[in-house]
């Protein structure tokens, strides 16, 4: 028995209605989901079922309203000890909460947050994992209002007890910074875990499309006015030296002359005084 099967635009189940049993004992169904195939072996019994098989479709590829689960591809570097690490394909629901309010020039913070998912892989950390000083970095992908094309952000982790895998994950602040104003859009990128984010002990790439999209706007910054500066006018000071010539007074005195009286006696004084 053949079936075909398209899946839903977002997460639900797929349904396929009872049909009339044949011989051929064994049934795949296959369904590609964001470019991945998932494969389900049904069991063959002789009579005809009497319920319906319902395959449950996990959303995320980009749909869906609030949250996206992203499916990473994870692998340790070329440089790794752990040389039997095997990659693995987590799902991880992430969302990006953008800032309420962006300026241009201006810094603006992203909350990335992300929920692993049981649908997918473990995710497993690789044998010498760093015990101490442990990070998670995450990447956004930005585009509009002149931002950089990536942003990373960082936010410690504890390590699990070796061969157990991550089960949460931190929420990680991210500033991005727009130069104009415009609609910013954000997608999310790859993650990074140990203490360096250019050298991780384990690299998780995201897809590049079908993600969901977050945006945001950005407008003018709020300009103050500028302080009137008032510069003082400069003070000419103008010194003059005045000579003052005290007033003096002047007197000459002829000296005087006793003139002889008649008799050829002393006569009186005769002479002239002069004052100022």
């Amino acid at each position: 028995m053949t079936a075909t099967v398209t899946a839903p635009a977002s997460g639900g189940p797929i349904t396929v209605s009872p049909g009339t049993a044949g011989t051929t004992k064994g049934l795949t169904l296959t369904a590609t989901i964001s470019g991945q195939e998932n494969t389900t072996e049904c069991t063959y019994k002789s009579a005809t079922p009497t319920t319906s098989l319902s395959i449950a479709v996990q959303a995320g590829g980009g749909g869906g309203t609030d949250t996206d689960v992203v499916e990473y591809t994870c692998d340790v570097p070329s440089t790794s000890t752990d040389t039997s690490y095997e990659a693995i394909k987590p799902e991880i629901k992430v969302v990006l909460t953008p800032p309420t309010s962006a300026t241009a020039n201006a810094d603006a913070s992203v909350t990335w947050a992300g929920t692993i998912q049981t649908t997918g892989d473990q995710l497993k950390l690789p044998t010498g994992f760093p015990t101490t000083g442990a990070k998670m970095f995450a990447t956004i992908k930005g585009s509009g209002a002149g931002v950089p094309a990536t942003a990373t952000g960082e936010a410690a982790i504890t390590a699990p007890a070796a061969g157990s895998p991550l089960t949460t994950l931190p929420s990680v602040t991210v500033k991005i910074k727009p130069t104009t104003t415009g609609e910013v859009t954000l997608t999310a990128g790859d993650l990074a875990f140990g203490t360096s984010a250019t050298a991780p002990a384990l690299k998780c790439t995201a897809p590049t499309t079908g993600l969901k999209q977050f945006k945001f706007t950005v407008g003018n910054a709020t300009s103050s006015p500028s302080p009137t500066t008032t510069t003082p006018r400069p003070t000419t000071t103008h010194t003059a030296t005045v000579t003052v010539t005290p007033s003096t007074s002047r007197s000459s005195s002829t000296p005087h002359q006793e003139v002889p009286d008649a008799q050829g006696g002393r006569g009186h004084r005769c002479g002239w005084y002069g004052g100022a």
